[in-house]
């Protein structure tokens, strides 16, 4: 009797060791699953917080690589751009200056030869931020010259105004002050920046697009 009771005592001792050793190992098991879900949230969180979002309505001022026209360009063609200046949303630069910028000519039609008008349209297709490329939907950005030497009034507004316009666009700073001069005689220097009545936008030139769409970017 007292043998068998040693023998039951001794499996009884022998279970209760297994069953203790192998608690531990269990826990063990699901902490790395718990610790990896962890991580896992917190990767997600930083991911969030290192984005930032350019609402509808943001304008983007780019500076052109290469001359466009009416003439010059046919509509499709694509131009190069960077950005002029830093985009901020809430204190924070999303968009940095000399961000690389793409465009589309949507629209470059020429001055017909006894009448009709030259039009030059342009919107931004995308722009790369930190390597990551971003397609953007933007307003327009238009220039036309009416047949006859009529001009609309995003080229020129008239007298000494319409010739600083013209030369600021053509070349800034002094270009400005030498179509200040041309004051009334500014069909002369329009010609001279419009091509004979063709739009030119040169190299340099600086065009601001307003987004139609928010932009999420990664910082």
């Amino acid at each position: 009797m007292y043998r068998r009771f040693v023998i039951v005592a001794s499996l009884l001792s022998l279970v209760w060791m297994s069953a203790a050793c192998s608690k531990p190992a269990a826990e063990n098991a699901e902490a790395p699953a718990a610790n990896g879900a962890s991580v896992s949230q917190a990767a997600q969180g930083a991911s969030a917080s290192q984005e930032i979002t350019l609402p509808a309505g943001t304008v983007v001022t780019v500076r052109l690589a290469s001359a466009v026209g009416s003439k010059l360009s046919t509509s499709g063609d694509h131009f190069s751009a960077t950005v002029a200046q830093p985009v901020e949303v809430d204190g924070k630069v999303a968009v940095p200056a000399g961000t690389e910028a793409l465009g589309e000519v949507v629209e470059a039609v020429p001055q017909g030869r006894f009448k009709g008008a030259a039009v030059l349209r342009l919107v931004l297709q995308s722009i790369t931020v930190h390597k990551h490329v971003y397609d953007v939907e933007t307003s327009s950005v238009s220039r036309s010259v009416k047949g006859k030497g009529k001009r609309t009034a995003t080229l020129i507004g008239g007298g000494a105004g319409a010739g600083a316009l013209i030369g600021g666009l053509a070349g800034g700073g002094k270009g400005a002050l030498i179509g200040a001069a041309a004051g009334a005689g500014a069909g002369t220097a329009g010609a001279a920046y419009t091509g004979e009545k063709e739009i030119v936008l040169p190299a340099e030139t600086t065009l601001s697009f307003r987004l139609a769409e928010p932009l999420t970017v990664r910082m």
